[in-house]
């Protein structure tokens, strides 16, 4: 199973990245706060001091046209913030 879906990187996130040293992270929905800090630990070689988990549903949305009504769907995800122990951190632009 693959734990780690992909960082997110918006400004949110960058800010907590520098204040607080807590990085956010996309996993997979059937992933538990264990497997994703070993996943963490694995890809990024830093030590993890805490894990905060959140599901967020599905979004539904409509739109009304010209040609008539759209649905539109943003799917279900799993979000991780992840803390690291001080003095660490992770260079999420390295792969770029």
């Amino acid at each position: 199973m693959l734990v780690l879906v992909k960082p997110i990187i918006t400004e949110k996130a960058m800010d907590q990245s520098e204040v607080q040293n807590c990085y956010s992270f996309v996993v997979n929905h059937r992933a538990n706060k264990i497997e994703i800090k070993i996943a963490i630990e694995e890809a990024y070689g830093v030590s993890v001091n805490k894990v905060r988990t959140m599901n967020y549903p599905v979004k539904r949305n409509t739109k009304f046209t010209k040609k008539g009504m759209i649905t539109g769907t943003k799917t279900a995800y799993k979000k991780a913030v992840v803390e690291l122990v001080e003095g660490e951190s992770i260079d999420l632009y390295s792969n770029i």
